[in-house]
């Protein structure tokens, strides 16, 4: 079977397409079949106040497009501008890892695997710490 497998957790919020969904009283798999759909766990959004860093920025906008809130194309552009500043700096092996992981991702234009993949990188970012970061969102809703 092909497609997109979100494991939710109960009562677990997430967007696909611009409208938010809840999971039910229980854990549940999702197989979302649609090419092309926008999807997005609340857990994984991070809330603007928290984009304060390069990596988060990028992160940020990955998340606006997935939601529909900025036109994708150019939010590709400006990600894979940011992705090659980035890149330039990146100490750690891990974070270039995850930094050309995501930059691949742009490229054959999947914004989720590129979010993913640049949250494994936020950890190594340094300036919030993670759970705050991702996390955040969560609280406000």
């Amino acid at each position: 079977m092909t497609g997109l497998v979100l494991k939710l957790k109960p009562h677990e919020k997430f967007l696909i397409n611009g409208a938010v969904l809840q999971n039910g009283d229980r854990a549940a798999r999702l197989r979302i079949r649609t090419a092309g759909a926008s999807v997005l766990r609340l857990r994984d959004a991070m809330h603007p106040n928290d984009a304060v860093t390069p990596l988060r920025k990028i992160y940020y906008i990955a998340q606006l497009a997935i939601a529909g809130e900025v036109d994708e194309a150019a939010a590709r552009a400006e990600m894979l501008e940011g992705l090659r500043l980035l890149r330039a700096d990146a100490s750690a092996e891990v974070a270039l890892a995850s930094l050309e992981v995501a930059e691949q991702a742009l490229r054959d234009g999947k914004l989720f695997a590129a979010m993913r993949a640049l949250k494994k990188a936020i950890p190594l970012d340094g300036s919030v710490p993670t759970e705050k970061a991702l996390c955040s969102s969560r609280q406000s809703q």
